[in-house]
């Protein structure tokens, strides 16, 4: 068994041809099981500082003759175990190297079961998440977005920069964050000739003057607010993964043309469609199509120029299996 580290994957990846894999893996036959989340509470006892999430993912897919499938033509078996502990990001944690998020990945051979690989899934989620934003933007967003705003400032928003700037034409990026030293320290850090990068303290101007929204935090009450949106923006919302998570609020979901990455784990994880489905605001006809849809031409994204879009992302296996068989494959 190969171990793969998270710097062979970020050698290994590149945002295009990522996007592809995923497109086709949209399109593709893929066994995809719900994912199971398990809350840890804390050892300090329910509700104390210390606790979080563990969340296991498989997905499987099986061979094929056909070369350029997403397959490999071998099949493949993968799951991912991941923890998401958000006290983490305490001082205390943080001096001794303990991010957030940790976990790996397990590749495993689709023909005998043997172990594959196994992978750094920090690093594998963040290459998925991002290219899946941009795939989605591929269908969703208008061809001359240049203006992107990121709401947060963690490990995820610089690949989502780069990735929506390989899906759009992005020239100028704002990033705002509820500690504002925190997104002027990115900002100044991800600085690229080519892109105007900087940080914000107005998120409603920030908001008013974007042509792509991209949410990328663990909040659990709305950040975005529908009155701020303009015609024709589009926003991208990956940061919260259960009911009890908002980044934005009802008259923006109700403002929006709404997508998902998929309609069960939307429907069951996500507060930002379960909300608005339970106050009445969206109904399940609202959700006018999932990536698997739009993969494979069998719903229309974007209609017109100033039709607001809003696709929300909880995450999904096969996403994660797609991003896995490549790294694996170029490494």
């Amino acid at each position: 068994m190969r171990l793969v580290t998270a710097a062979e994957i970020d050698q290994a990846l590149d945002v295009r041809t990522l996007m592809e894999r995923l497109r086709s893996a949209f399109r593709a036959e893929i066994a995809n099981p719900p994912r199971t989340l398990h809350h840890i509470e804390s050892s300090l006892g329910p509700g104390e500082p210390g606790g979080g999430d563990l969340i296991v993912m498989p997905a499987w897919v099986r061979g094929t003759a056909r070369a350029g499938d997403m397959s490999g033509r071998r099949g493949y078996i993968g799951v991912k175990i991941q923890s998401v502990f958000p006290d983490n990001r305490a001082v205390a944690n943080r001096a001794n190297g303990v991010p957030t998020l940790t976990g790996v990945y397990v590749l495993m051979s689709g023909r005998t079961g043997e172990p594959l690989g196994l992978l750094d899934a920090p690093t594998l989620t963040a290459w998925r998440t991002a290219a899946a934003s941009a795939l989605a933007a591929t269908y969703l967003a208008r061809q001359d977005a240049e203006r992107l705003l990121v709401v947060g400032a963690g490990a995820l928003v610089p690949h989502l920069i780069k990735a929506h700037a390989q899906a759009r034409p992005i020239r100028n990026v704002l990033i705002w964050n509820r500690t504002p030293a925190t997104a002027e320290k990115l900002a100044k850090h991800l600085s690229r000739p080519d892109m105007k990068i900087a940080a914000t303290t107005d998120l409603e101007g920030a908001v008013r003057g974007a042509d792509i929204i991209c949410t990328a935090t663990g909040s659990h009450e709305p950040l975005i607010k529908g009155e701020w949106l303009q015609p024709g923006v589009h926003m991208d919302c990956v940061g919260g993964y259960r009911p009890d998570m908002r980044e934005v609020d009802d008259a923006a979901m109700s403002h929006a043309r709404v997508f998902v990455d998929t309609r069960s784990g939307a429907m069951s994880e996500a507060g930002d469609i379960i909300g608005p489905l339970e106050s009445g605001t969206i109904t399940t006809d609202d959700i006018a199509a999932d990536l698997h849809d739009l993969a494979r031409g069998e719903k229309a994204g974007r209609r017109y120029h100033d039709q607001i879009t809003l696709f929300k992302s909880v995450g999904v296996a096969l996403e994660d299996l797609a991003a896995a068989t490549l790294a694996f494959e170029r490494t």
